[in-house]
């Protein structure tokens, strides 16, 4: 959010902060919120450049359209051995993997 802003909701008694904050998340619990967030959104990505609809990841998978579009998401109670596999299937290495991971955003300290 711009600093304007922050300070305008400020003037107006509001109180700016983080998602985190607001959530109470300790650092470890944001960090992997982010690293979900990160490889779904790369999911979703490496999936649509490989022309695959969610219907056929999750034929790939054995598993449902719905599931495909909550690891996109970064739903919680998605496993990350799930969010692996379908970036697996989707002909993702690890070495791409990584990479994400290490251009992820990075939560507040």
């Amino acid at each position: 959010m711009k600093s304007a802003r922050k300070a305008r909701l400020r003037r107006a008694g509001w109180k700016v902060g983080t998602a985190d904050e607001f959530l109470g998340l300790s650092r470890e619990e944001a960090q992997l919120v982010e690293m979900k967030l990160a490889l779904g959104e790369y999911l979703r990505r490496h999936r649509q450049t490989r022309h695959l609809t969610q219907q056929e990841l999750a034929e790939r998978l054995g598993s449902s359209q719905s599931r495909v579009a909550k690891l996109e998401a970064g739903v919680r109670g998605v496993t990350l051995d799930l969010l692996f596999r379908a970036l697996f299937a989707t002909g993702a290495e690890a070495n791409d993997i990584a990479r994400v991971m290490l251009h992820r955003r990075r939560p507040a300290a």
